[in-house]
């Protein structure tokens, strides 16, 4: 029984300690001022695409938020996250019908995920649904919506996220 709890023990300390590492990792500070050059995401596929034996190479141009088109903006916003300018980078009245939905269906599937969410997920993190990797995203877009102003953040967006399939913003 001392082994059980010796090792749920190391368990949970573990955990702690991998979410205390993402509360100063990675340095979301830098994004105010650079832009990324690739992201984890496209890291991802990336390496998807080696193993399936295409040879794809991304390529980027960085577009200012001044010169995306304000229609586009708004169509991102209305169809991904509608309360983007009010909210603090969760929207919990949507991650609550996300996770009815799961329970319902039994597994993880709908995500009620926000624009920062999402940017923390393709920057930093892999598509993967677990628990741990959503636990991951939510210090990281805490961290992110306190460092970064939230026209920055779509900025950051609209140049990073995945547009369906293999089409990235450039």
């Amino acid at each position: 029984m001392k082994i059980i709890k010796t090792i749920v023990f190391f368990v949970i300390l573990a955990f702690i300690a991998g979410i205390g590492f993402f509360m100063v990792y990675p340095d979301v500070s830098k994004l105010k001022k650079e832009n990324p050059k690739k992201t984890s995401f496209m890291e991802y596929r990336e390496e998807e695409w080696r193993k399936k034996g295409k040879r794809v190479r991304l390529q980027k141009k960085w577009v200012p938020l001044s010169h995306i088109s304000p229609y586009l903006m708004k169509a991102v916003i209305i169809a991904e996250d509608d309360k983007f300018w009010s909210h603090k980078g969760f929207d919990l009245d949507a991650i609550q019908k996300a996770l009815e939905k799961d329970l319902e269906k039994g597994k993880f599937k709908f995500g009620g995920s926000t624009i920062s969410q999402q940017l923390v997920k393709n920057l930093y993190l892999t598509p993967s649904k677990n628990p741990l990797r959503k636990a991951k995203e939510a210090v990281i877009t805490w961290r992110l919506e306190k460092a970064i102003n939230k026209r920055r953040i779509l900025e950051l967006y609209l140049n990073v996220v995945e547009w369906g399939g293999r089409h990235f913003w450039h």
